[in-house]
């Protein structure tokens, strides 16, 4: 891990604000308003929520992610993918909790924008001028803030994320103070920090158990604190959590003990009323509810760009079709992707229009986002038999996080009806993409066939020097997929020496390998025959976009520079002017022929793949070519045979 990233200083500790703690610092806008609404207020209740939500903040936040699963750091770099990369070389299964985590934090991200604005705008209704606001209106500001917000993802956040931090640290001192200043309004409040009241709230209140639904919506940001790792540095994030979890148990604390000097007895209506407003001094509102409301977008901002990344990481995995790639600023790591960026638009906006309120957000939030920590506790588990932890610590690893996060699953499946299954049908939809990319890649490696490249080299370097065949290039490059270096697949072969035959003076094949290290960018170069035949082989990490056409350039320059190949043109007139060569990128495309007898599974995986992949950046932009240099040959992909047909020759009539 970078000793910069990870140095502690107050600045970088209120840049760590800023960047990570959006999503979990903006949930007591609607966590006590979702555990009160329709109940009655009581102690038992009140004590009893609040020790859950203290203690899910340490068991879950505090010790599985800040504690634990901070240490399973790539070079830096956190995150499901980050982790996934770490242990995907033990077993093959591990792509599906990988890809579930994945596409359940990407529906998060489509339903954390619209409840946190929404949340913060409704708190309008607590200012006199405005108690009879309409819902609709409520609707129009917040979609008037996600079009304005998803606008500028295309020019970056290098300005305005400056102001990130000083923002949330404002933003967290205010819950802090807020809290602080009703904690006298019922001193009782403190017998919640003892787990016993959450024991006796599950076990004998009425109902107890599908509270934790709505008290889960406490720890739903504990994701991005992994996987802001590579932003932040595990010291900053790990001490920048202990002000925020202050600042957060003091803030549930006061609005626990208002509601109980207030209303015990007594129904809060969190229609018309929220509790995280109502314990705000009236001089205050218009500034608590600005400031609340630029906590909201930048919680929005922190979901947004981190599904950039969980992208790009994925697409380099393999587990996602490529899309285009911008890079808006300088600063590292940031990235924009129109296409995710248009998708997850669409999605807050769909979820804002079909839920009008943040009280029925609250029904739908928290579904999905439990399926991505139960995949990232297995993939932890499999990090730690991985580092030799001893079984029993592994066991105890397991048996505690699956009991906390199946029970969180099992609460907020009562959600399914009321909303949930909005956020079940995104993360499905999103798994689907994910899986049929992974599916169809494993289908496709059955047809490939490597040859050994030595039993071609003589007739390629015969067909090199047949002046009685056009020249296709002076430089003919083919990407290959043959991670051994003497081997070649024989749909290249093909093209060379059988489609149509394709002299060159010298041919490049150039394979790139995905590395489990985020930021590795290194090349080899292996001369099979000097200044004929020459391989380069690429070994990128997954969070470095594949500029292959720069790279290839870069590569080609230093063996120049070391009169390791000559590249100048070998036509005569051009030769006498050192006038350098031209270079030809071939990419092969596939289509799924019709040739083909698949089961009807993977005939309907192969059918979305190349569905999918029509609606995706082709081969060449996907490897950064220029258009200008490549031709593209398309060729039948043929997975599985028609067996021989009984077919007969008849006499002549």
């Amino acid at each position: 891990m970078s000793k910069q990233i990870n140095k502690v200083t107050f600045a970088s500790l209120v840049i760590a604000l800023g960047i990570i703690y959006g999503d979990i610092g903006t949930s007591p806008l609607y966590v006590l308003n979702a555990i009160v609404s329709g109940r009655v207020v009581e102690e038992k209740l009140i004590l009893g929520s609040l020790s859950c939500i203290i203690w899910t903040l340490t068991l879950q936040t505090t010790v599985k992610y800040v504690w634990l699963t901070l240490k399973a750091d790539n070079n830096g770099e956190g995150g499901i993918f980050s982790l996934y990369a770490l242990v995907r070389r033990q077993k093959k299964w591990l792509a599906l909790p990988a890809m579930i985590g994945g596409a359940a934090l990407l529906a998060d991200g489509m339903i954390t924008p619209p409840i946190s604005v929404t949340s913060a705008i409704e708190g309008l209704r607590q200012l006199p001028a405005f108690r009879v606001i309409e819902q609709s209106t409520i609707v129009y500001l917040v979609l008037g803030i996600m079009l304005v917000l998803f606008f500028l993802q295309q020019f970056g956040t290098e300005s305005i994320g400056k102001l990130f931090g000083p923002i949330m640290f404002l933003w967290f001192a205010m819950l802090a103070a807020l809290g602080s200043s009703h904690l006298v309004d019922d001193l009782q409040i403190f017998k919640a920090l003892s787990p016993h009241y959450a024991i006796e709230l599950l076990t004998t209140y009425p109902k107890g158990f599908w509270i934790l639904g709505a008290v889960f919506l406490c720890t739903t940001g504990a994701e991005a604190l992994y996987s802001d790792l590579g932003h932040c540095g595990r010291n900053n994030i790990r001490i920048s959590w202990i002000y925020v979890k202050t600042c957060l148990i003091l803030n549930y604390l006061g609005q626990g003990a208002w509601l109980l000097s207030h209303f015990e007895g007594r129904v809060f209506n969190t229609t018309t009323g929220n509790v995280f407003y109502s314990i705000m001094p009236q001089w205050f509102l218009i500034p608590g509810i600005i400031i609340a409301t630029a906590a909201a977008i930048i919680a929005s901002q922190a979901l947004i760009s981190g599904s950039f990344t969980l992208i790009s990481e994925s697409m380099r995995l393999n587990l996602w079709p490529k899309f285009r790639i911008g890079y808006p600023t300088e600063e590292k790591g940031q990235l924009y992707i129109p296409a995710i960026n248009f998708l997850l638009f669409l999605g807050c906006c769909g979820i804002t229009l079909y839920f009008q309120s943040s009280s029925h957000m609250e029904a739908a939030y928290g579904l999905a986002i439990t399926l991505c920590m139960l995949a990232t506790s297995i993939l932890f588990a499999n990090y730690l038999i991985a580092h030799r932890t001893k079984s029993p610590l592994i066991y105890l690893y397991l048996s505690v996080y699956l009991t906390i996060e199946l029970s969180f699953l099992v609460a907020n499946l009562e959600k399914f009806p009321h909303g949930g299954f909005v956020t079940l049908i995104v993360a499905g939809g999103l798994f689907t993409i994910m899986y049929v990319w992974y599916r169809a890649r494993k289908i496709k490696n059955r047809y490939v066939e490597f040859v050994r490249m030595d039993h071609y080299l003589p007739q390629i370097q015969e067909l090199s020097n047949d002046r009685t065949v056009p020249k296709a290039a002076t430089h003919l490059v083919y990407m290959t997929s043959a991670n051994n270096p003497k081997e070649i697949e024989h749909k290249i072969i093909y093209s060379i020496l059988n489609k149509k035959p394709k002299r060159a003076d010298i041919y490049w094949f150039i394979h790139v390998e995905t590395m489990d290290d985020p930021y590795t960018a290194e090349y080899s170069v292996d001369h099979i025959i000097p200044n004929d035949i020459i391989r380069v082989e690429f070994r990128l990490g997954f969070r470095i976009e594949p500029k292959i056409n720069l790279m290839f350039r870069k590569v080609v320059e230093d063996l120049v520079n070391n009169k390791e190949v000559n590249i100048t043109s070998r036509y005569e007139s051009l030769e006498r002017n050192n006038v350098v060569g031209d270079f030809q990128f071939i990419v092969m495309e596939k289509y799924l022929s019709q040739d083909n007898e698949l089961p009807f599974f993977e005939r309907v995986v192969m059918k979305l793949y190349f569905w999918v992949k029509e609606l995706s950046l082709s081969e060449e932009r996907g490897f950064g070519l220029d258009p200008s240099n490549v031709t593209v040959e398309k060729f039948p992909l043929i997975v599985s045979p028609v067996p021989d047909f009984n077919l007969k020759r008849t006499s002549e009539i």
